[in-house]
């Protein structure tokens, strides 16, 4: 450690807020991102500590309202891992009176891959169509299950009010997102490879928190 690095002391309590404030004042007005969108992207960039967010977060169809008024309405959400459900806390669900599931070690989804010879993300976006027809997907992780419930929005067997599609890679990653960003159904989305579990995760945190304030 260098001589003259300062470690500060901060109630464990006001890290969240300082970060957030850290980020405002790095990231001065105007932005590229006003109002709730802007509450949202923040929350993006606090999760990843990446300022690359503000160049390459998509709203589409009107997504922001669309998600919350779909946590207002206790939503159900599906996620593409147990770490995208699990980076949900049901401390900010349990109040809006949603649900958080994960269908990847389902029997169901075990059973489809199986016999079609998929991945379980593409089966367990089947069985979340044809079994649940959740209101929020959350992806963060598999492009195939992205890539798949385009399929079925495009085939007009899924209308959820929110696809929160942010797959991480390098195979068909970037692809699956620009696919999402064809279909007229609300999403939140970033071009190219970047993603992952806890990035998708913090869009709905985000979102609770905008209606739990208010």
């Amino acid at each position: 450690m260098s001589s003259d690095t300062v470690i500060r002391n901060i109630a464990p309590g006001e890290i969240e807020a300082e970060s957030f404030r850290i980020i405002d004042s790095e990231v001065p007005e105007p932005r590229p991102y006003a109002g709730f969108e802007w509450e949202i992207v923040r929350r993006m960039i606090h999760t990843t500590a990446d300022f690359d967010m503000l160049n390459i977060v998509r709203f589409g169809n009107g997504a922001v309202e669309a998600g919350l008024q779909a946590l207002r309405n206790q939503a159900t959400i599906v996620t593409d891992t147990e770490m995208a459900r699990r980076g949900i806390p049901m401390r900010r669900m349990t109040p809006l009176g949603c649900s958080v599931q994960c269908l990847m070690n389902d029997e169901r989804v075990a059973r489809r891959a199986h016999i079609y010879g998929t991945t379980r993300a593409f089966a367990a976006v089947d069985v979340a169509v044809s079994d649940i027809a959740p209101s929020i997907y959350v992806i963060g992780n598999a492009p195939t299950a992205l890539i798949r419930l385009v399929e079925h929005m495009r085939g007009g067997r899924a209308d959820p009010a929110l696809v929160v599609g942010m797959p991480v890679g390098f195979v068909n990653a970037r692809e699956s997102k620009e696919l999402l960003q064809q279909v007229e159904i609300p999403y939140i989305t970033i071009q190219g490879r970047k993603g992952g579990s806890p990035l998708a995760a913090c869009v709905i945190n985000a979102l609770a928190d905008i209606i739990l304030r208010t």
